[in-house]
């Protein structure tokens, strides 16, 4: 009685590891069609479907193909981007005007007793903290000389002050013949921070300071520099500056003067990077080159191209704005020969995400090194409770 007592529960043993197989293969087959192990309409679709059943509000999320005519429309984009900012900063450059602080030496001819009072002639400085030898305009912009008496000087030129000693000096000596230059630019300066090789503060003075100046008296740009995303900072209010694309233009960054107060800086290639994972051999945080360019094509290959054992090169996606609620999201089928060209011209932008998905054999394999633990976890209760 005991042996036939024991078949009926050796059956029903059996049977618990048949439904449990079965189980495990209708969620394998399941896990293989879940939505986000393809980047695909469907899988969009399928995602969408099961959000609207539990109630959950999505928005519905298009793949755009990468091709001849995206790329030409994200080129015209482009050239239109910045153009009316840019051309508000190319302005024709200004004679310089005294401020607070200018240290100005002037001469009256044939009165060598007015030369004493700016200090010995031929004294220079041993420090560049050291005062210069002259007249310095105060706080008030006043300029006190002798037998002319205080004149407010500031935001005037040099010819133009000129002429006002010499018309308050006339009252005192027959014809005077004055002549007044800056000695020491004080009054006006510009800042350059970031990626160039001497950041700090530079004084203006009547040579006017263009852009490219600026950056020439500092240093030139660091190997880490983005050229095509610098930032101009003036009177609260920030301008890019992308020198690569207004060369494209035929914009001159000469013509770009900086005025006082102007704070320049110059962003690190580092901060406008492009995150490429997935499917590539060096998973990697893609640099743009120095004139601040970046292709899929260069992205992919900073990563190591794709991986030749699991990479399906049908399925490589660009995510843009990944942030935000609507994010964009492009797909490159990279099997085609003229895939490499449009992936060569499709350019990226910061913090863009670059996926490569894996071929059906690498999903089907890592679904099943994750399910194995429980099949054999529920093989193993089954044996046991038999």
């Amino acid at each position: 009685m005991g042996a036939v007592s024991n078949v009926p529960r050796k059956r029903y043993g059996m049977s618990c590891c048949l439904a449990m197989l079965l189980a495990a293969c209708e969620g394998l087959s399941s896990c293989a069609m879940a939505p986000g192990m393809k980047m695909n309409t469907l899988a969009i679709s399928s995602a969408s479907e099961a959000e609207a059943q539990t109630g959950a509000q999505s928005e519905h999320l298009s793949i755009t193909n990468i091709d001849a005519v995206l790329i030409a429309r994200m080129k015209d984009d482009l050239k239109r981007a910045g153009s009316s900012e840019v051309q508000s900063l190319l302005t024709n450059p200004e004679p310089y005007t005294l401020g607070k602080g200018d240290v100005l030496q002037i001469t009256v001819w044939d009165h060598p007793e007015l030369a004493a009072s700016q200090g010995p002639v031929g004294q220079t400085t041993t420090r560049p903290s050291d005062p210069v030898p002259g007249f310095v305009i105060d706080q008030d912009g006043i300029l006190d000389f002798p037998y002319a008496g205080p004149i407010h000087v500031e935001g005037l030129r040099p010819e133009q002050v000129q002429r006002r000693l010499a018309v308050a000096l006339a009252k005192v000596f027959i014809k005077p013949q004055v002549t007044v230059r800056v000695a020491s630019f004080r009054a006006k300066q510009i800042y350059v921070d970031g990626e160039v090789h001497l950041p700090g503060a530079l004084p203006l003075n009547d040579v006017p300071m263009t852009l490219y100046e600026a950056v020439n008296r500092t240093g030139g740009f660091a190997s880490t520099a983005d050229q095509s995303r610098m930032v101009l900072v003036r009177g609260g209010r920030s301008y890019p500056l992308d020198l690569t694309g207004m060369l494209d233009k035929g914009l001159n960054p000469a013509n770009i003067i900086l005025r006082n107060g102007d704070l320049l800086r110059v962003v690190a290639r580092d901060d406008n990077g492009v995150f490429v994972m997935g499917e590539v051999n060096k998973p990697v945080t893609a640099v743009p080159m120095k004139s601040g360019r970046l292709t899929l094509s260069d992205a992919i290959a900073q990563a190591g191209s794709l991986n030749n054992a699991s990479a399906d090169a049908s399925e490589v996606y660009v995510i843009r704005d990944s942030m935000t609620p609507a994010p964009q999201i492009y797909h490159l089928d990279a099997k085609s020969p003229v895939s490499m060209i449009l992936a060569n011209q499709f350019e990226l932008n910061p913090r863009d995400v670059v996926y490569v998905d894996g071929n059906g054999l690498v999903r089907f394999s890592r679904v099943l090194s994750l399910l194995l633990p429980a099949i054999n976890a529920a093989l193993t209760g089954a044996i046991v409770a038999k």
